[in-house]
């Protein structure tokens, strides 16, 4: 859907009813983290950490990353992927939860 409005994309995903202002932003949001971005194997174990409690997250969890031959920027857009692409699952549960 790439070039759709957020309310395309609303509409697409049946959210419809629930479109307002700021949907546009959130859809941009759901296009921009790219949820489907493909990481590396030995990436996953930190980005399931992301996911289900990034606040577990420590410095050295990204060192070793960056110990493992990953760079910063590699490391930040991986990390900012996962945990939008979550925080997306976690709002769409929620409108279905309301909706």
């Amino acid at each position: 859907m790439v070039g759709a409005t957020g309310f395309e994309i609303a509409d697409h995903l049946g959210y419809a009813g629930l479109v307002s202002d700021h949907d546009e932003a959130i859809e941009a949001l759901r296009l921009a983290a790219q949820p489907d971005r493909p990481a590396p194997a030995a990436m996953e174990p930190y980005l399931e950490k992301v996911r289900q409690g990034a606040y577990r997250v420590t410095d050295g969890d990204v060192d070793e990353l960056r110990a493992a031959g990953f760079s910063e920027d590699e490391i930040f857009e991986q990390t900012v992927s996962a945990a939008v692409s979550e925080g997306l699952v976690r709002l769409d549960a929620a409108l279905r939860a309301v909706g």
